[in-house]
């Protein structure tokens, strides 16, 4: 009640611009292609491979983080992993329903991510994997698969994919990107029927902890991603703080909107492990 409270003051207040400038980004645009979908479809895909290797290997360490035990991998579960992956690029994903495709989508993308990592460890950063040349900093615009004909890189299921189909802020809490900073790899694979709620879980956790979100004296630092697709959080800096609002603990969004404004964001690329 009180965070629901505190949302409605902040949403009918006019909060200090701050550092506007810096809250803003570019809507990302749709890939055509990949818009198709059928509501009447809503037949489940099989994601028990994934779930399983997910359990294995994701980690928590106590601390609010699930690290991924990538020194661990064995060669098996490696060839497990990258078959689920080939049986996802066999599916016509176009012809069934959006929460299918929503899971399908944040799976895949998370199934590649560790399988790019895996492929290049030992590595400290995944900014250091240079697919497509050397002034590559990551592995995000190289295409790895291919699905109804289409070449499929990271930044497409993200930026053309996800975001702008979904217009769900919190997509961000979902896909993993191996780093320290990122929302935590969830420990169990997303389903049509557990995709909502896991994704407002994940929300309340990243806004939980302080590389989502914390308060030092007056000092209001949040991660970096609410920066970087300011568009998805409402463009500007009272959008990320009423977004913030809607997932973070009642104290300190209580405490924010005594600030009234974000100081600075921060994000740790290490690796995840």
């Amino acid at each position: 009640m009180l965070r629901r409270l505190l949302f409605l003051a902040l949403t009918l207040s006019i909060l200090p611009a701050g550092l506007l400038g810096r809250w803003s980004s570019s809507a990302p645009e749709a890939w055509e292609h990949w818009e198709y979908h059928d509501p009447e479809n809503k037949h489940p895909i099989n994601h028990s491979a994934w779930d399983k290797f997910l359990q294995k290997y994701v980690r928590p360490d106590g601390n609010g983080y699930n690290k991924f035990a990538y020194s661990s991998v064995t060669d098996t579960d490696k060839t497990r992993l990258e078959t689920y992956i080939d049986n996802l690029t066999q599916i016509e994903i176009t012809e069934r329903a959006r929460p299918v495709q929503l899971a399908y989508w944040i799976n895949l993308y998370n199934a590649l991510t560790i399988k790019v990592v895996l492929d290049h460890y030992p590595v400290s950063s995944i900014r250091n994997i240079r697919l497509g040349g050397i002034l590559n900093r990551g592995p995000w615009d190289e295409e790895l698969v291919e699905i109804e004909a289409e070449s499929i890189s990271l930044n497409a299921i993200e930026h053309e994919i996800l975001r702008p189909i979904w217009q769900d802020p919190r997509i961000h809490y979902a896909i993993n990107c191996a780093s320290v900073g990122c929302p935590n790899l969830h420990r169990r694979a997303f389903t049509a029927t557990n995709v909502d709620d896991l994704l407002d879980q994940l929300a309340e956790e990243y806004l939980s902890h302080p590389r989502g979100f914390k308060i030092e004296g007056d000092i209001v630092t949040v991660s970096s991603i609410f920066q970087w697709f300011a568009y998805d959080f409402g463009n500007s800096e009272e959008g990320v703080i009423k977004h913030i609002a809607q997932h973070a603990p009642a104290n300190k969004v209580e405490k924010l909107l005594q600030i009234g404004g974000i100081s600075d964001s921060e994000y740790d690329w290490s690796l995840n492990q």
